[in-house]
């Protein structure tokens, strides 16, 4: 028999402190703390994933691993990148519309639903909740 992934169940990142990062993912990305420990916190993503920080003395950092997080639309991919550089300072990596580094060095890519690449998503209630017109094949 043939493995069949349906998907992927979790991302974890290393932060340098958990207590700053579980306000900035709440802030920038208005996530649901689902569970956090002593050194951990645990994200609800949709309805099938969730991201956990771990705290980390020195987080690693890396030019091409990346976390890529999907909004709603242009609208949102368009807050979360003035919530970055306004509130926190950061600065956004071109060419992406919303690509950046965390405090920690973590590197983020913020992505819509209108954008052709997330036509996989179509079965998600999500999708059809919004109203995403994804492209015809």
């Amino acid at each position: 028999m043939a493995v069949r992934v349906f998907g992927c169940n979790h991302v974890v990142l290393e932060v340098g402190d958990i207590k700053k990062a579980i306000e900035f993912y709440t802030d920038v990305f208005n996530l649901e703390l689902k569970n956090d420990g002593e050194g951990d916190a645990f994200f609800q993503l949709g309805n099938h994933q969730f991201l956990a920080l771990f705290e980390a003395d020195e987080p690693h950092v890396d030019n091409h691993r990346h976390l890529g997080l999907i909004v709603r639309d242009g609208a949102q991919v368009a807050e979360v990148r003035e919530k970055i550089t306004r509130v926190y300072g950061l600065k956004t990596n071109p060419p992406f519309r919303c690509d950046f580094r965390d405090p920690w060095g973590n590197r983020i890519q913020v992505v819509d639903m209108h954008d052709e690449s997330t036509a996989w998503l179509q079965p998600y209630e999500e999708v059809q909740v919004v109203g995403a017109e994804l492209p015809d094949e």
